[in-house]
This record gives C-alpha cells, sequence and structure tokens, in this order.
C-alpha cells in the first residue's frame, strides 16, 4: 500500500452497539490492530507513521502560533488601523467565532471527502487567509481574512488527531500524541515571543507572512505523506445539526468575548448567552433522537472513560488557560514589561511542557493516564496556589520559576486527558471524536477566559475602572501610538514617576490626584488577580479529584485496546 492509497474506514451506525475494531485478516500481524492502521513495509528511510507525525506537525503548530501572535499584535493593529477597542476586537473574536463554527463540521467532512483532503484544504484556506492578513488595507479586509483562517484552522485541527490514531499502533499512541503535544504547548508560549519581538521592531505584517514558508511546508508534506481515509458509505448530511452547531456555538462564543468586554450583565452578552444555550439544546435533540448520522456524535459521551477525561479535560482548561489569560496581562499591564519582554518570561512554560509532553506520552503508553494526572494536577494545585499571591513587586525571577513548574504539569496533564479521551473512541469515529472534543473545549476556554477578565473587573471600584478604561483606550486617542507603561511599575522609571505621559502633562495638584488614583488601581487590580487565580486553584483541585478516577497504574493497562473491547460494544 502507498502513501498516496486512500483506505475505507468500516462504516458505522451512529450508535454504540456496533463492534468497536474492526477484526484484522488472518496476514495480520497483530491481531489487535485494525487491518487498515498497519503501516506498509518500506525499506529505508522513515517509517510512515513518522511521516505522518511530522506533515501533521507542521499544520497544526502554525495554526496553534498564529493565534497567540496576534494577541501580542492587538494593541499595534489598534494603532495601525485607527481602530476603537471594540472595533479591534473583532480581530481575535472573529477568529474564535469561524474556528468553533468549523470544528464541529471537521469529522462529517473528513468521512465525506476523506481526512487528507479536508485537512490539506483547511491548511490552504488558513494560508490564503494568513496572506490576505499581511496585505489587508483596511481593518474590515483583516477581519474577513482572519475569519478564512478561522474557518481553514476549524476544518484541519480536529483531523490532525485522528490521522495520528490510524497511523501509530495500539501501543504507541501515548508517544504519538505525547509527540504532536509538542506543538500544542509549545506553539502557544512561541507566539508571544516572537510575536514580540516583530511588533518592537515594527514588522507587525510579519506575524502572518510567516504563516506561508510553515505552511508551504506542512502542505507539501501532507500532500505527500497523508493517506485519505474516509467511510465507504458516505455519512449522510445534517442540515439541522449544522444550523443549530454554528447558531449555538457561535453565539456562545460571541456571548463569551461580550462578557469578556461589555460584563455578563450587558443586554448583548445575555442575549447572545440564552440564544446559543437554546440552539445547543436543540442541536443535543436533533442529534440524538432525530437524525441517524448526526454531525457531532453526542453518544460517544456514553463510554464511560471518553466521558470522563473530556471532564478533565473541560475542568483543566478552565485551570490551566484560564489561568494563562491572566498572567500576560500582568507583565505587561501591571509589571511594564514589553511584548517581547512578556514572550521571554512565558518561554519557561513552552521548555518545560515542550520537554514533559513527549516523556509523559511514553509514560502513558507503560502505565496510562491516571498516574501522570495525579502528579501533574498536584503540581499545578501548588502551582497556581502561589501565583495567587502575586504582589505588585514579585520578583520575576521567581514568576519564572513558577511558570517552568506550570509547563511541567500543562506538560503531564494537558494531552494526557485529551489522548485517554480518544483511545476510548471506536477507530471509525476518531474524526468525530475529535472534532466533539476540540469544539467544545474551544467553548470551554471561551468561557474560562470571560470569567477570569470579569473576576479581575470585579475588584475595580467604578472610578478606578473608568481610569483604566481611559488608560486602555490610550485616552481616547486611537490614533496615538502605544506607549510603555505599567500600571505598578514601569521598568526604569522611579515609582514616584510611574504615569503615564498624558497625566505627566497635567499640573502638579491633578498629577498628585492621578498618581493617587494609580496607586489604588495598582492595588485593585493585584486584589483582581489574586481573586481569579483562587478560582483557577479551586479548578486544579477538581481536575485532581476527576481525574483520580481515570484508567491506569496501579490498576493493570493494557493500552488503548483495553479500552476497545465489550464495553464500548455495549453501549458503556
Amino acid at each position: 500500500m502507498s502513501d498516496q492509497t486512500t483506505t475505507e474506514i468500516s462504516p458505522r451506525a451512529s450508535g454504540l452497539s456496533a463492534p468497536a475494531i474492526p477484526a484484522a485478516p488472518p496476514a495480520t500481524a497483530n491481531p489487535a490492530a485494525p487491518a487498515e492502521t498497519v503501516a506498509p513495509a518500506e525499506s529505508r528511510g522513515l517509517a510512515s507513521k513518522w511521516k505522518v507525525l511530522i506533515s501533521v506537525l507542521f499544520g497544526v503548530f502554525m495554526i496553534i502560533l498564529d493565534s497567540t501572535v496576534v494577541n501580542v499584535a492587538f494593541q499595534t493593529l489598534r494603532y495601525e488601523f485607527g481602530a476603537t477597542l471594540a472595533q479591534a476586537q473583532w480581530v481575535i473574536s472573529i477568529y474564535v467565532l469561524a474556528l468553533g463554527i468549523t470544528t464541529p463540521m471537521a469529522g462529517y467532512l473528513g468521512d465525506r471527502f476523506g481526512t487528507k483532503r479536508i485537512y490539506l484544504a483547511g491548511l490552504v484556506f488558513f494560508v490564503l487567509g494568513s496572506v490576505i492578513c499581511g496585505f489587508a488595507p483596511t481593518l474590515l479586509v483583516l477581519i474577513i481574512a482572519r475569519a478564512v483562517q478561522g474557518v481553514g484552522g476549524g476544518m484541519s485541527q480536529p483531523l490532525g488527531p485522528a490521522m495520528l490514531y490510524r497511523a501509530f499502533p495500539l501501543n504507541e499512541i501515548g508517544t504519538a500524541l505525547g509527540l504532536f503535544g509538542i506543538a500544542l504547548v509549545v506553539a502557544p508560549a512561541l507566539g508571544p515571543l516572537l510575536g514580540g519581538y516583530l511588533v518592537d521592531q515594527g514588522l507587525w505584517r510579519f506575524i502572518f507572512f510567516i504563516n506561508l514558508p510553515i505552511g508551504i511546508l506542512g502542505v507539501t508534506l501532507g500532500s505527500r505523506f497523508l493517506r485519505n481515509e474516509k467511510r465507504p458509505i458516505k455519512p449522510k448530511f445534517d442540515p439541522l445539526g449544522l444550523t443549530f452547531s454554528a447558531i449555538g456555538f457561535g453565539s456562545v462564543l460571541f456571548a463569551a468575548s461580550t462578557a469578556e468586554t461589555s460584563g455578563w450583565s450587558s443586554p448583548l452578552t445575555i442575549i447572545m448567552f440564552v440564544v446559543g444555550v437554546l440552539a445547543l439544546s436543540a442541536f443535543a435533540i436533533v442529534e440524538l433522537f432525530v437524525v441517524n448520522d448526526p454531525l457531532l456524535d453526542l453518544r460517544l459521551y456514553k463510554i464511560k472513560t471518553f466521558l470522563n477525561a473530556t471532564i478533565v479535560g473541560y475542568v483543566a482548561t478552565v485551570a490551566l488557560f484560564g489561568a494563562e489569560f491572566l498572567m500576560p496581562i500582568y507583565l505587561q499591564g501591571l509589571r511594564g514589561r514589553t511584548a517581547l519582554e512578556c514572550g521571554v518570561i512565558l518561554l519557561g512554560v513552552a521548555l518545560a511542557s515542550g520537554v514533559t509532553t513527549p516523556l509523559a506520552g511514553r509514560i502513558y503508553d507503560k502505565t496510562g493516564p491516571r498516574i501522570l494526572v495525579i502528579i501533574g494536577f498536584a503540581i499545578l494545585c501548588v502551582n497556581t496556589w502561589q501565583l495567587s499571591l502575586l504582589q505588585a513587586d514579585t520578583p520575576i525571577p521567581y514568576i519564572v520559576f513558577l511558570l517552568v513548574l506550570r509547563g511541567l504539569a500543562v506538560g503531564m496533564t494537558l494531552q494526557t486527558t485529551f489522548t485517554t479521551a480518544l483511545s476510548s473512541v471506536p477507530r471509525a469515529l476518531l474524526p468525530r471524536g475529535s472534532s466533539l472534543q476540540n469544539s467544545t473545549r474551544f467553548v470551554v476556554q471561551a468561557v474560562a477566559v470571560a470569567v477570569m477578565a470579569t473576576i479581575l473587573a470585579s475588584t475595580l471600584s467604578p472610578e478606578i475602572a473608568a481610569l483604566q478604561d481611559r488608560i486602555q483606550n490610550g485616552t481616547g486617542q486611537v490614533s496615538a501610538e502605544p506607549e510603555q507603561f505599567g500600571l505598578c511599575e514601569t521598568p526604569g522609571v522611579p515609582p514616584e514617576e510611574n504615569m503615564p505621559a498624558a497625566v505627566k502633562s497635567l499640573p502638579p495638584q491633578q498629577q498628585t490626584h492621578a498618581k493617587a488614583l494609580l496607586d489604588q488601581a495598582c492595588q485593585e487590580s493585584i486584589a483582581g488577580f489574586q481573586k481569579a487565580y483562587r478560582v483557577t486553584f479551586y479548578a486544579s483541585i477538581l481536575a485532581l479529584i476527576v481525574g483520580a478516577f481515570l484508567p491506569g497504574w496501579p490498576r493493570k493497562w493494557a493500552g488503548r485496546a483495553s479500552m476497545q473491547g465489550a464495553p464500548v460494544a455495549a453501549g458503556h
């Protein structure tokens, strides 16, 4: 079988009553593995499975890297296009919306047209959107191009893990997903570093152009090494599911974005959340009781291990990504660090997790997820509690140390829970399972970030909130280039002189009053960060407790094959 061969996947009903793994032919060396998972014999060079891994790594790394790079350049984009905060927010919000709406469709599209075709099409869309972003003459063009990027990312990202599961033997899944996890944990930390450098050099358009060579390489490798797997019986189109999922996921993600900037009590936030909840409820009814071939197979939640690992993953998302949202704001907004300096400080998370994730994958293959999750979340609990004690003058080296510990916890838990959930999914349903995992985690992550932003804002008095809005909006002058200013400190500036340039131009008496307000704003903001980190601390404890019920050591562990036997077939 050549790398270009189209491999047909055994048909499967949307329920969980069919056999979990197709029977292997007598000639298969490993009777526990499906015939189509056996890699073709190769006389020289890398095995096919490693070529698949390398191909997928490039594509997913590009998609994840871009999202964090753009966040660093947000204020610069406002300056370049003369946009208000609300207008510029769409550069980020539209990407998340497009990603959240498209991701649930990835599994269906992969089953219908082939995983390779849809994965590569998604990469092409993403690269095309990136090029348009780089040349965008107006904010509107940039927003539209970001939507194109989101569509491409939503098509490709969920299918990467599904192709890895099909390429690797059952006893190497942890290793494969551990190496794949490097992209998931390193890219978000490298984004601020690379983006910060480009922004500081005045090369903000290159934060989009860097996707061009990476994307071309990803498409080239994928075209050569990936195999196009699809069901022999094409799944039926689910128009009701598509409609309700697009409205539901889109409304909830938009509401979370609105809540982050306008608060949970704003009429728009409330309306969009209500619409989203109603649409997702209708979506669940349609998928479970109306259609025979659902867009997202919610019956996968009947698999005990899938449900347990998914819940742990949701809680971990709150604990991990909610907290990751806080640190750049603390470093840049309160401590006055530049985007590049912030990226260097956050690099500790990437280095630690980049080393730990592949090691955790190998341990997963031998022991299962339980011990990794318990140790990882125990570290996270201690680490998050220490972060909840941050002060305005906490030494930066100590913060770096805490971030390195956090990277160890991320490497042990994030990819492990995702791997465990997909390991319990029947092979024919891997694209649907990955789409379900990714789409729901996007929602949880967006809501978690909105909650963290709300907690931060809740500690500010009305006067300080108004002052902070004026500072964040450049005192109303959107054409003014952003200045380096930290609410609590600005490196190289004496504490008594730590004021924005606009305040320094005021008469001495007004300066004194403004300085008092700034000091008060610093203390209230620090209290908000401490409160927000305590919430993520409680989430870490909950994840530790739930994660203890995952399979693995000290009980017997036989790998992915042990989770795809009779319990799955029984709809357990």
